[in-house]
């Protein structure tokens, strides 16, 4: 299983990224290097968060369909003028979307994985998961709830006012300072959990981690396994526990 892992992280640092943009979302590097630095993860895919208008089909329940027309994409707050000239191009049904933070990491063991979804939960993305493969391939998912999605136009007709425009360009901006603090203080509780693992971690031959808390006092075990048993779980985390807790 170590050996796989390894070979992935390696496979995933060497692939192109297929993104639409092509590069990882500036507001996002320091949380995406901080994770890819670290021997017991690597991120497979990510979005800072984005405002976007998209023309699709009438009957189309999914925006993201291959024949939808992106009219708008912005990683950053927009302008209601951006939003209305995006809208002037619209022929079909417009939607105006705000899509929060997303980050999906891959991690060697369920105890990394709980890592990251703690620091997710507790800095505001309490949507986030773990999810388990057949394989037992980890991935934790970062995720926010503050989205937004307002149908605009119907068949290139406009169905709202400037003013509704602009105040919906507003509320949209606001969720992108929200969720810009959000990502902030991930990356600051990522670094105090993993600055405390790595304090937990006795000097000498490494162990396996499975055994690593077995036979300490309160006092020695890692920070995680305390925490834990505050919230009532004892012990290193299996596959039962991880569906439970996360799904």
């Amino acid at each position: 299983m170590e050996a796989s892992f390894s070979r992935s992280k390696s496979q995933n640092q060497d692939r192109l990224d297929l993104s639409r943009k092509g590069s990882v979302d500036e507001d996002i590097r320091s949380v995406v290097s901080l994770l890819n630095g670290c021997e017991q993860f690597f991120t497979t895919s990510s979005c800072s968060g984005r405002i976007i208008v998209i023309d699709g089909a009438a009957c189309s329940g999914d925006v993201h369909k291959q024949d939808c027309v992106w009219l708008l994409v912005s990683h950053q707050k927009c302008s209601s003028e951006d939003v209305m000239c995006a809208l002037s191009r619209s022929s079909r049904d417009a939607v105006l979307k705000f899509e929060p933070f997303v980050l999906h990491v891959r991690c060697r063991r369920l105890e990394d994985a709980q890592l990251v979804h703690s620091a997710a939960v507790n800095s505001g993305f309490r949507n986030s998961g773990i999810t388990v493969g057949r394989t037992g391939k980890i991935i934790s998912a970062v995720r926010s709830t503050h989205g937004l999605e307002v149908p605009l136009s119907h068949e290139g007709r406009l169905l709202v006012d400037d003013d509704y425009i602009r105040f919906l360009t507003q509320t949209a901006n606001q969720k992108m300072e929200e969720n810009l603090r959000r990502i902030q203080r991930f990356y600051q509780n990522l670094q105090s959990a993993l600055s405390a693992e790595r304090l937990a971690v006795p000097d000498g031959p490494s162990e396996p981690r499975s055994g690593r808390t077995a036979g300490r006092g309160a006092s020695e075990q890692n920070p995680r396994s305390r925490q834990r048993e505050a919230e009532g779980f004892h012990g290193d985390l299996d596959l039962d526990d991880c569906l439970d807790l996360f799904t």
